[in-house]
C-alpha cells in the first residue's frame, strides 16, 4: 500500500521539490497552496492554510481520496522584508506570524486529531533560521516564529507520547529559493552570496535526501537536518574549493 503524504505550501521552492520527490518515490502525494500549478503525479488543492477550515478541507479531501494520511509536512511559510522590527509594516508583521506560527499551530491540531483518530501518522514541522537560536538583525520576526515552531514541535512530541502518532522537526538548512534571496540590493547580495556559496544548496540537491529521510521515519521528537553543525564547519574549512549554487 502506498504512503500518503501531504505537503502544505507545495507549489514552489522546497515544498514543490518535496512534492516532486515524493511522487518519484511512489507516494500518493497531495499538496496545497493559495494557487496551484500542476505537478505531475500529485493532487493539488487550492487552500489558504491561515484559515483553519481550509486546512480541515485539505485533510478531509486527502483522507477521503486515499484512505487516510500517513505523513503531513507543515511547510508553508514566508519571510518579510529584512527590516528592523519598528520599520516593518504592521501588515507584514501580522502576515508572517499568521502564516509561520498561528496557521501551523491550527494545522497541527487538525492533523494530530485526525491521525490519532485513524491510528497512525507522522507530522513534520519545517524549521528555519532562528530555530537553533541564531539571531540576525532584520530577521527578528521570521526568526522568532521559527524559534516558536521548534518549541511547539518539541511540546507536541511530548503530547502525543503513548499514541500511534509521532511529531518531528524537518530542517532543510540554507536552500536557494526566493525566501532566501529576496529583498537584497545588488551590493548586499554580492556580499551575502559569498556565504550562500559556502553554506547553501539547491532545492534539487536537498529535497531528495529530505524526502527519503521522512519516508524512512524517525523516533518521536527527532530532527532530520540537512545542514548539520559538522557539515557547516567542514564547508567553511574547505571554502577554498569554490562552489556556485546559483547556476546549474
Amino acid at each position: 500500500m502506498s504512503t500518503t503524504v501531504v505537503v502544505t505550501g507545495g507549489t514552489r521552492g522546497i515544498g514543490a521539490g518535496l512534492v516532486t520527490e515524493f511522487v518519484k518515490l511512489g507516494c500518493q502525494t497531495v499538496y496545497c497552496g493559495r494557487s496551484v500549478a500542476d505537478i505531475a503525479g500529485a493532487h493539488g488543492i487550492v487552500a489558504d492554510v491561515t484559515k483553519r477550515e481550509n486546512v480541515q478541507r485539505v485533510w478531509d479531501e486527502a483522507a477521503d481520496r486515499f484512505g487516510g494520511v500517513d505523513i503531513w509536512i507543515n511547510n508553508a511559510g514566508m519571510s518579510p522584508a529584512r527590516k528592523k522590527l519598528w520599520q516593518l509594516p504592521p501588515a507584514d508583521l501580522d502576515a508572517t506570524i499568521d502564516l509561520n506560527l498561528r496557521s501551523l499551530a491550527h494545522a497541527s491540531a487538525i492533523v494530530l486529531a485526525g491521525m490519532i483518530g485513524q491510528g497512525r501518522g507522522a507530522l513534520w514541522n519545517m524549521e528555519g533560521f532562528g530555530s537553533n537560536g541564531m539571531i540576525r538583525p532584520g530577521l527578528t520576526t521570521y526568526g522568532a516564529t521559527k524559534r516558536a515552531v521548534t518549541y511547539l514541535t518539541d511540546s507536541l512530541a511530548k503530547e502525543v507520547k503513548g499514541t500511534p502518532v509521532t511529531v518531528h522537526h524537518l530542517s532543510p538548512g540554507m536552500v536557494v529559493t526566493d525566501l532566501l534571496t529576496h529583498d537584497y540590493t545588488p551590493e548586499e547580495f554580492a556580499e551575502a552570496k559569498k556565504i550562500f556559496n559556502i553554506l547553501a544548496d539547491r532545492v534539487e540537491t536537498v529535497t531528495p535526501w529530505l524526502a527519503a529521510k521522512v519516508l524512512a521515519g524517525a523516533p518521536n521528537g527527532a530532527r532530520v537536518a540537512w545542514l548539520t553543525r559538522g557539515k557547516a564547519m567542514w564547508r567553511f574549512m574547505t571554502a577554498f574549493r569554490k562552489r556556485e549554487v546559483f547556476t546549474s
